[in-house]
């Protein structure tokens, strides 16, 4: 029988419902689901400002220009723990430090912060890459009803998080950040409810030979 331990990754456009859906999937199979929360366990880890983690929270580093024509990509190795630690690149590694351990210790979900390609680089058998993504009239309705936004300010929103979103997954993983290539199960959210996505991803995981 193959272990049972598993962990997906959720990359999400803004607006998409990816969160909610994780976390809906997450209480329903008891396991731990790592947002935001994230943030705050690499720095009790580290011992480095939780602002410092959260300015830089799914941005890319200072040299995106260069990265993107030069198609280089910060290295994965340990995090330093001398010199400059709020490098863009080294609070990068403290992160993907902390969801490699996270990973190996229990079966979980991670929201974004490139955890698809970090634990791609570690060979995981139980990864399961999801990607939820929607069309554009349902993210600017969902946006305005769980931000209290007008439809303008909706727009904008969407533009400015999928923009950072991408660039932060051209800086750190050098690759698209919608490029369906690199998940194993896209779902688009407009066709949906969140109970039938989490029904969905419960028998996905069923498929691969797990149990839930």
């Amino acid at each position: 029988m193959k272990d049972n331990h598993f962990v997906i990754t959720i990359g999400r456009q803004y607006g998409s419902g990816g969160r909610i859906v994780g976390k809906m999937l997450a209480e329903e199979l008891g396991i731990h689901f790592y947002d935001e929360e994230i943030l705050k366990v690499t720095s009790e880890t580290s011992a480095i400002g939780e602002q410092y983690f959260r300015l830089a929270d799914e941005k890319a580093g200072n040299n995106l220009l260069y990265r993107i024509v030069k198609e280089i990509k910060p290295d994965l190795e340990l995090p330093r723990t001398e010199g400059k630690l709020t490098k863009p690149e080294n609070l990068f590694r403290f992160q993907s430090d902390v969801i490699r351990k996270l990973a190996a210790e229990e079966t979980c979900i991670f929201a974004g912060r490139c955890a698809d390609y970090v634990l791609e680089r570690e060979n995981l058998n139980g990864l399961i890459r999801v990607f939820v993504y929607a069309e554009m009239d349902t993210r600017i309705r969902r946006v305005m009803d769980v931000d209290k936004v007008d439809e303008k300010e909706a727009i904008k929103r969407i533009k400015r998080i999928d923009k950072e979103r991408k660039e932060y997954h051209r800086y750190f993983a050098g690759r698209d950040w919608m490029g369906m290539e690199y998940y194993d199960l896209p779902i688009n959210s407009s066709r949906l409810e969140f109970e039938q996505m989490v029904v969905l991803i419960k028998d996905y995981i069923r498929l691969k030979g797990f149990s839930v």
